[in-house]
Protein backbone atom coordinates (compact mmCIF):
# COMPACT_ATOMS: atom_id res chain seq x y z
CA UNK A 1 0.00 0.00 0.00
CA UNK A 2 2.83 2.41 0.87
CA UNK A 3 4.49 1.68 -2.45
CA UNK A 4 1.26 2.45 -4.29
CA UNK A 5 0.85 5.73 -2.39
CA UNK A 6 4.46 6.72 -3.04
CA UNK A 7 4.12 5.98 -6.74
CA UNK A 8 0.90 8.02 -6.91
CA UNK A 9 2.57 10.98 -5.18
CA UNK A 10 5.51 10.80 -7.55
CA UNK A 11 3.18 10.72 -10.53
CA UNK A 12 1.25 13.75 -9.25
CA UNK A 13 4.51 15.61 -8.66
CA UNK A 14 5.74 14.69 -12.14
CA UNK A 15 2.51 15.98 -13.69
CA UNK A 16 2.75 19.19 -11.67
CA UNK A 17 6.39 19.67 -12.67
CA UNK A 18 5.55 19.12 -16.34
CA UNK A 19 2.71 21.65 -16.18
CA UNK A 20 4.90 24.26 -14.50
CA UNK A 21 8.17 23.75 -16.36
CA UNK A 22 7.57 22.38 -19.83
CA UNK A 23 10.35 22.08 -22.41
CA UNK A 24 10.27 24.59 -25.28
CA UNK A 25 7.62 23.89 -27.88
CA UNK A 26 9.34 22.27 -30.90
CA UNK A 27 9.51 23.97 -34.28
CA UNK A 28 6.43 23.35 -36.35
CA UNK A 29 4.13 23.03 -33.32
CA UNK A 30 3.23 26.72 -33.27
CA UNK A 31 -0.49 27.04 -32.40
CA UNK A 32 -2.50 28.80 -35.07
CA UNK A 33 -5.15 29.96 -32.60
CA UNK A 34 -3.99 31.43 -29.31
CA UNK A 35 -5.02 34.39 -27.17
CA UNK A 36 -2.41 36.98 -26.19
CA UNK A 37 -1.91 36.57 -22.45
CA UNK A 38 -1.39 39.15 -19.70
CA UNK A 39 2.26 38.06 -19.36
CA UNK A 40 2.99 39.08 -22.95
CA UNK A 41 1.16 42.37 -22.51
CA UNK A 42 3.17 43.12 -19.36
CA UNK A 43 6.37 42.38 -21.28
CA UNK A 44 5.26 44.72 -24.08
CA UNK A 45 4.51 47.44 -21.55
CA UNK A 46 8.00 47.03 -20.05
CA UNK A 47 9.53 47.49 -23.50
CA UNK A 48 7.43 50.60 -24.14
CA UNK A 49 8.88 52.13 -20.96
CA UNK A 50 12.24 52.02 -22.74
CA UNK A 51 10.66 53.53 -25.85
CA UNK A 52 9.33 56.34 -23.66
CA UNK A 53 12.79 56.92 -22.20
CA UNK A 54 14.29 57.16 -25.69
CA UNK A 55 11.50 59.49 -26.84
CA UNK A 56 11.94 61.75 -23.80
CA UNK A 57 15.66 61.92 -24.50
CA UNK A 58 14.93 62.90 -28.11
CA UNK A 59 12.40 65.52 -26.98
CA UNK A 60 15.18 67.31 -25.12
CA UNK A 61 17.78 66.88 -27.89
CA UNK A 62 16.12 67.60 -31.24
CA UNK A 63 19.38 67.55 -33.18
CA UNK A 64 20.92 65.27 -35.79
CA UNK A 65 23.02 63.65 -33.07
CA UNK A 66 19.99 63.27 -30.84
CA UNK A 67 18.02 61.70 -33.70
CA UNK A 68 20.86 59.30 -34.47
CA UNK A 69 21.11 58.27 -30.83
CA UNK A 70 17.35 57.74 -30.71
CA UNK A 71 17.39 55.61 -33.87
CA UNK A 72 20.25 53.39 -32.68
CA UNK A 73 18.85 52.86 -29.18
CA UNK A 74 15.25 52.45 -30.33
CA UNK A 75 16.23 49.86 -32.94
CA UNK A 76 18.17 47.81 -30.39
CA UNK A 77 15.16 47.83 -28.07
CA UNK A 78 12.80 46.91 -30.92
CA UNK A 79 15.05 44.06 -32.07
CA UNK A 80 15.15 42.65 -28.54
CA UNK A 81 11.35 42.90 -28.29
CA UNK A 82 10.78 41.26 -31.69
CA UNK A 83 13.33 38.54 -30.90
CA UNK A 84 11.74 37.68 -27.55
CA UNK A 85 8.22 37.88 -28.95
CA UNK A 86 9.03 35.57 -31.85
CA UNK A 87 10.69 33.07 -29.51
CA UNK A 88 7.64 32.93 -27.26
CA UNK A 89 5.32 32.63 -30.27
CA UNK A 90 7.28 29.69 -31.68
CA UNK A 91 8.45 27.91 -28.52
CA UNK A 92 6.80 29.35 -25.40
CA UNK A 93 4.18 27.91 -23.07
CA UNK A 94 1.99 29.55 -20.44
CA UNK A 95 3.94 28.06 -17.53
CA UNK A 96 6.37 28.99 -14.78
CA UNK A 97 9.27 28.64 -17.19
CA UNK A 98 7.83 31.35 -19.46
CA UNK A 99 7.13 33.58 -16.48
CA UNK A 100 10.69 33.16 -15.20
CA UNK A 101 12.31 33.91 -18.56
CA UNK A 102 10.06 36.91 -19.17
CA UNK A 103 10.83 38.22 -15.68
CA UNK A 104 14.56 37.90 -16.37
CA UNK A 105 14.17 39.86 -19.59
CA UNK A 106 12.07 42.53 -17.86
CA UNK A 107 14.75 42.95 -15.17
CA UNK A 108 17.37 43.51 -17.84
CA UNK A 109 15.06 45.88 -19.72
CA UNK A 110 14.61 47.89 -16.53
CA UNK A 111 18.38 48.23 -16.23
CA UNK A 112 18.65 49.32 -19.87
CA UNK A 113 15.87 51.86 -19.36
CA UNK A 114 17.73 53.45 -16.46
CA UNK A 115 20.78 54.01 -18.69
CA UNK A 116 18.98 55.28 -21.83
CA UNK A 117 18.89 59.01 -20.87
CA UNK A 118 22.71 59.05 -20.94
CA UNK A 119 23.31 56.15 -23.34
CA UNK A 120 25.17 58.46 -25.71
CA UNK A 121 27.49 59.63 -22.95
CA UNK A 122 28.41 58.71 -19.39
CA UNK A 123 26.19 55.63 -19.10
CA UNK A 124 26.74 54.27 -22.59
CA UNK A 125 29.01 51.46 -21.41
CA UNK A 126 26.46 50.36 -18.80
CA UNK A 127 23.69 50.38 -21.40
CA UNK A 128 25.84 48.29 -23.76
CA UNK A 129 26.57 45.71 -21.05
CA UNK A 130 22.91 45.44 -20.03
CA UNK A 131 21.85 45.05 -23.68
CA UNK A 132 24.58 42.44 -24.21
CA UNK A 133 23.34 40.38 -21.27
CA UNK A 134 19.76 40.60 -22.60
CA UNK A 135 20.81 39.32 -26.03
CA UNK A 136 22.88 36.60 -24.37
CA UNK A 137 19.77 35.44 -22.51
CA UNK A 138 17.80 35.44 -25.77
CA UNK A 139 20.57 33.41 -27.46
CA UNK A 140 20.39 30.81 -24.66
CA UNK A 141 16.60 30.59 -25.03
CA UNK A 142 16.93 29.95 -28.76
CA UNK A 143 19.68 27.40 -28.08
CA UNK A 144 17.52 25.48 -25.60
CA UNK A 145 14.68 25.46 -28.12
CA UNK A 146 17.00 24.26 -30.90
CA UNK A 147 18.37 21.23 -29.04
CA UNK A 148 15.50 18.99 -30.06
CA UNK A 149 15.02 20.34 -33.58
CA UNK A 150 14.27 18.06 -36.47
CA UNK A 151 16.88 18.19 -39.27
CA UNK A 152 14.84 20.54 -41.48
CA UNK A 153 14.86 23.26 -38.78
CA UNK A 154 18.48 23.01 -37.63
CA UNK A 155 20.03 25.46 -40.09
CA UNK A 156 17.60 28.28 -39.29
CA UNK A 157 17.91 27.60 -35.55
CA UNK A 158 21.70 27.71 -35.67
CA UNK A 159 21.59 31.00 -37.56
CA UNK A 160 19.21 32.52 -35.01
CA UNK A 161 21.38 31.36 -32.10
CA UNK A 162 24.60 32.48 -33.78
CA UNK A 163 23.24 35.86 -34.80
CA UNK A 164 21.77 36.66 -31.39
CA UNK A 165 24.93 35.50 -29.58
CA UNK A 166 27.14 37.52 -31.94
CA UNK A 167 24.99 40.57 -31.24
CA UNK A 168 25.55 40.05 -27.51
CA UNK A 169 29.32 39.81 -27.95
CA UNK A 170 29.50 42.88 -30.17
CA UNK A 171 27.36 44.94 -27.81
CA UNK A 172 29.62 44.00 -24.90
CA UNK A 173 32.63 45.04 -26.98
CA UNK A 174 31.14 48.49 -27.60
CA UNK A 175 31.40 49.16 -23.86
CA UNK A 176 35.17 49.49 -24.43
CA UNK A 177 34.78 52.10 -27.17
CA UNK A 178 34.94 55.88 -26.64
CA UNK A 179 31.52 57.42 -26.02
CA UNK A 180 31.56 59.17 -29.41
CA UNK A 181 32.00 55.85 -31.24
CA UNK A 182 29.27 53.83 -29.50
CA UNK A 183 26.24 55.25 -31.31
CA UNK A 184 27.66 54.53 -34.81
CA UNK A 185 28.71 51.07 -33.61
CA UNK A 186 25.21 50.32 -32.30
CA UNK A 187 23.73 51.52 -35.56
CA UNK A 188 26.02 49.18 -37.49
CA UNK A 189 25.06 46.27 -35.23
CA UNK A 190 21.39 47.09 -35.80
CA UNK A 191 21.80 47.11 -39.57
CA UNK A 192 23.78 43.85 -39.70
CA UNK A 193 21.36 42.05 -37.39
CA UNK A 194 18.30 43.15 -39.38
CA UNK A 195 19.97 42.16 -42.65
CA UNK A 196 20.79 38.75 -41.20
CA UNK A 197 17.24 38.32 -39.92
CA UNK A 198 15.85 39.14 -43.36
CA UNK A 199 18.30 36.72 -45.03
CA UNK A 200 17.30 33.86 -42.69
CA UNK A 201 13.62 34.29 -43.50
CA UNK A 202 14.04 34.82 -47.25
CA UNK A 203 16.34 31.78 -47.64
CA UNK A 204 14.27 29.50 -45.40
CA UNK A 205 13.21 26.13 -46.76
CA UNK A 206 9.48 25.45 -47.27
CA UNK A 207 9.35 23.54 -43.96
CA UNK A 208 11.09 26.36 -42.11
CA UNK A 209 8.85 28.96 -43.75
CA UNK A 210 5.78 27.02 -42.61
CA UNK A 211 6.96 27.41 -39.02
CA UNK A 212 7.36 31.19 -39.40
CA UNK A 213 3.81 31.98 -40.48
CA UNK A 214 2.51 35.20 -38.93
CA UNK A 215 -0.42 34.10 -36.77
CA UNK A 216 -3.37 36.10 -35.49
CA UNK A 217 -1.65 36.19 -32.10
CA UNK A 218 1.53 37.76 -33.48
CA UNK A 219 -0.57 40.21 -35.48
CA UNK A 220 -2.34 41.20 -32.28
CA UNK A 221 0.99 41.62 -30.45
CA UNK A 222 2.36 43.99 -33.09
CA UNK A 223 -0.89 45.94 -33.19
CA UNK A 224 -1.01 46.25 -29.41
CA UNK A 225 2.60 47.45 -29.39
CA UNK A 226 1.74 50.15 -31.93
CA UNK A 227 -1.20 51.28 -29.77
CA UNK A 228 0.96 51.52 -26.65
CA UNK A 229 3.65 53.49 -28.52
CA UNK A 230 0.94 55.81 -29.85
CA UNK A 231 0.45 56.79 -26.23
CA UNK A 232 3.75 58.67 -26.61
CA UNK A 233 1.95 61.23 -28.77
CA UNK A 234 -0.42 61.95 -25.88
CA UNK A 235 2.48 61.98 -23.45
CA UNK A 236 4.33 64.49 -25.64
CA UNK A 237 1.33 66.81 -25.78
CA UNK A 238 0.69 66.59 -22.03
CA UNK A 239 4.38 67.19 -21.29
CA UNK A 240 4.37 70.23 -23.56
CA UNK A 241 1.23 71.70 -22.01
CA UNK A 242 2.31 71.06 -18.44
CA UNK A 243 5.64 72.79 -19.00
CA UNK A 244 4.18 76.06 -20.31
CA UNK A 245 1.52 78.55 -19.22
CA UNK A 246 -1.64 77.30 -20.89
CA UNK A 247 -3.20 79.86 -23.22
CA UNK A 248 -5.90 79.36 -25.80
CA UNK A 249 -3.30 79.09 -28.55
CA UNK A 250 -1.13 76.63 -26.61
CA UNK A 251 -4.13 74.46 -25.82
CA UNK A 252 -5.26 74.58 -29.45
CA UNK A 253 -1.83 73.48 -30.68
CA UNK A 254 -1.75 70.65 -28.13
CA UNK A 255 -5.19 69.36 -29.09
CA UNK A 256 -4.38 69.53 -32.78
CA UNK A 257 -1.22 67.53 -32.07
CA UNK A 258 -3.39 64.87 -30.41
CA UNK A 259 -5.46 64.70 -33.61
CA UNK A 260 -2.22 64.21 -35.61
CA UNK A 261 -1.38 61.21 -33.40
CA UNK A 262 -4.92 59.93 -33.88
CA UNK A 263 -4.37 60.27 -37.62
CA UNK A 264 -1.34 57.98 -37.38
CA UNK A 265 -3.49 55.40 -35.57
CA UNK A 266 -6.23 55.76 -38.17
CA UNK A 267 -3.81 55.36 -41.07
CA UNK A 268 -2.21 52.16 -39.78
CA UNK A 269 -5.28 50.35 -38.50
CA UNK A 270 -7.53 51.34 -41.40
CA UNK A 271 -5.18 50.10 -44.11
CA UNK A 272 -2.81 47.50 -42.59
CA UNK A 273 -3.23 46.81 -38.86
CA UNK A 274 -4.89 43.67 -37.53
CA UNK A 275 -4.35 41.69 -40.75
CA UNK A 276 -2.01 38.81 -41.42
CA UNK A 277 0.39 38.91 -44.38
CA UNK A 278 0.36 36.37 -47.17
CA UNK A 279 1.92 33.01 -46.16
CA UNK A 280 5.11 33.69 -48.09
CA UNK A 281 8.67 34.17 -46.84
CA UNK A 282 9.23 37.61 -48.35
CA UNK A 283 5.82 38.82 -47.23
CA UNK A 284 6.49 37.67 -43.65
CA UNK A 285 9.89 39.37 -43.63
CA UNK A 286 8.52 42.62 -45.06
CA UNK A 287 5.58 42.58 -42.64
CA UNK A 288 7.80 42.18 -39.57
CA UNK A 289 10.51 44.66 -40.58
CA UNK A 290 7.98 47.19 -41.86
CA UNK A 291 6.79 47.71 -38.30
CA UNK A 292 10.21 48.98 -37.19
CA UNK A 293 10.22 52.35 -39.05
CA UNK A 294 6.50 52.73 -38.36
CA UNK A 295 6.93 52.35 -34.60
CA UNK A 296 10.06 54.52 -34.50
CA UNK A 297 8.32 57.29 -36.47
CA UNK A 298 5.35 57.32 -34.09
CA UNK A 299 7.64 57.56 -31.06
CA UNK A 300 9.65 60.36 -32.68
CA UNK A 301 6.47 62.25 -33.53
CA UNK A 302 5.47 62.06 -29.87
CA UNK A 303 8.85 63.47 -28.86
CA UNK A 304 8.53 66.42 -31.28
CA UNK A 305 5.06 67.30 -29.96
CA UNK A 306 6.64 68.52 -26.72
CA UNK A 307 8.50 71.20 -28.66
CA UNK A 308 5.55 71.94 -30.95
CA UNK A 309 3.36 72.79 -27.96
CA UNK A 310 6.11 74.68 -26.17
CA UNK A 311 6.65 76.95 -29.21
CA UNK A 312 2.95 77.48 -29.91
CA UNK A 313 3.28 81.30 -29.90
CA UNK A 314 6.19 81.49 -32.35
CA UNK A 315 5.69 82.64 -35.93
CA UNK A 316 7.51 79.62 -37.37
CA UNK A 317 7.91 76.09 -36.01
CA UNK A 318 11.51 75.30 -35.01
CA UNK A 319 13.27 73.51 -37.86
CA UNK A 320 14.07 70.29 -35.97
CA UNK A 321 10.53 70.06 -34.59
CA UNK A 322 8.94 70.59 -38.00
CA UNK A 323 11.21 68.11 -39.75
CA UNK A 324 10.84 65.32 -37.20
CA UNK A 325 7.07 65.67 -36.91
CA UNK A 326 6.43 65.95 -40.65
CA UNK A 327 9.01 63.34 -41.66
CA UNK A 328 7.51 61.04 -39.02
CA UNK A 329 4.09 61.42 -40.63
CA UNK A 330 5.64 60.66 -44.04
CA UNK A 331 7.28 57.51 -42.67
CA UNK A 332 3.98 56.40 -41.11
CA UNK A 333 2.31 56.68 -44.51
CA UNK A 334 5.13 54.90 -46.33
CA UNK A 335 5.58 52.13 -43.78
CA UNK A 336 1.83 51.50 -43.66
CA UNK A 337 1.78 50.95 -47.41
CA UNK A 338 4.90 48.77 -47.14
CA UNK A 339 3.03 46.55 -44.67
CA UNK A 340 -0.20 46.72 -46.69
CA UNK A 341 1.71 45.39 -49.72
CA UNK A 342 2.17 42.08 -47.85
CA UNK A 343 -1.57 41.53 -47.29
CA UNK A 344 -3.82 39.28 -49.33
CA UNK A 345 -6.03 42.31 -49.98
CA UNK A 346 -3.15 43.99 -51.84
CA UNK A 347 -3.68 41.64 -54.78
CA UNK A 348 -7.38 41.00 -54.27
CA UNK A 349 -8.36 44.69 -54.11
CA UNK A 350 -5.91 46.11 -56.62
CA UNK A 351 -8.38 48.81 -57.60
CA UNK A 352 -8.22 50.20 -54.07
CA UNK A 353 -4.70 49.58 -52.80
CA UNK A 354 -2.67 50.52 -55.88
CA UNK A 355 -4.08 54.06 -56.21
CA UNK A 356 -4.14 54.34 -52.41
CA UNK A 357 -0.39 53.64 -52.32
CA UNK A 358 0.22 56.37 -54.89
CA UNK A 359 -1.96 58.76 -52.88
CA UNK A 360 -0.01 58.00 -49.69
CA UNK A 361 3.27 58.58 -51.53
CA UNK A 362 2.09 61.97 -52.77
CA UNK A 363 0.86 62.92 -49.29
CA UNK A 364 4.19 61.82 -47.78
CA UNK A 365 6.03 64.17 -50.15
CA UNK A 366 3.62 66.95 -49.18
CA UNK A 367 4.40 66.26 -45.51
CA UNK A 368 8.11 66.72 -46.21
CA UNK A 369 7.35 69.98 -48.03
CA UNK A 370 5.36 71.14 -45.03
CA UNK A 371 8.33 70.38 -42.78
CA UNK A 372 10.58 72.47 -45.02
CA UNK A 373 8.10 75.37 -45.04
CA UNK A 374 7.89 75.43 -41.21
CA UNK A 375 4.67 77.42 -40.75
CA UNK A 376 3.46 78.41 -37.28
CA UNK A 377 2.81 75.41 -34.99
CA UNK A 378 -0.98 75.67 -35.21
CA UNK A 379 -0.92 75.94 -39.00
CA UNK A 380 1.56 73.06 -39.26
CA UNK A 381 -0.59 70.85 -37.04
CA UNK A 382 -3.79 71.63 -38.93
CA UNK A 383 -2.04 71.02 -42.25
CA UNK A 384 -0.82 67.62 -41.05
CA UNK A 385 -4.35 66.71 -39.96
CA UNK A 386 -5.62 67.65 -43.41
CA UNK A 387 -2.86 65.71 -45.18
CA UNK A 388 -3.37 62.56 -43.09
CA UNK A 389 -7.10 62.69 -43.85
CA UNK A 390 -6.53 62.59 -47.62
CA UNK A 391 -5.76 58.84 -47.93
CA UNK A 392 -8.71 57.97 -45.71
CA UNK A 393 -11.03 60.25 -47.69
CA UNK A 394 -9.76 58.71 -50.93
CA UNK A 395 -10.37 55.18 -49.61
CA UNK A 396 -13.91 56.04 -48.48
CA UNK A 397 -14.73 57.61 -51.85
CA UNK A 398 -13.28 54.59 -53.65
CA UNK A 399 -15.28 52.15 -51.57
CA UNK A 400 -18.48 54.09 -52.07
CA UNK A 401 -17.90 54.08 -55.81
CA UNK A 402 -16.89 50.37 -55.80
CA UNK A 403 -18.74 48.45 -53.04
CA UNK A 404 -16.73 45.31 -53.88
CA UNK A 405 -13.65 47.04 -52.43
CA UNK A 406 -15.35 47.24 -49.03
CA UNK A 407 -14.56 43.63 -48.19
CA UNK A 408 -12.35 43.18 -45.10
CA UNK A 409 -8.63 43.17 -45.87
Amino acid sequence: MNRVGTAARRERWARLRRSLWQPPRPHGAQPRERVVGPLELFYDLAVVVLVAQAAHRLAGHLTWRGLGEFAAVFTLVWIAWANGSLHHELHGHEDARARSTFLLQILLLAAMGAFIPQAGGARGAAFAVAAAVLFAVLAVLWLLAARGDRPEYRRASRLFVTGTAACAVLLAATALLPASARIPAWGLIDAVYLAGFAAVIVTASPAQAAALIITDTLTERFGSFIIIVLGETLTGVVAGLSGEPVSELTLAVGLVAVVVGFGAWWTYFDFAGGRRPRPERRASMQWVLGHLPLTAAIAAMGASMVSLTAHAHEGRTPAATAWILCAGAAVVLGATMLIAATLQAWDRDRGLYRPLARTCAAVAVACLGLGAARPAPLILGLALVLLLSIPWGFAVARRLANPADSRPA
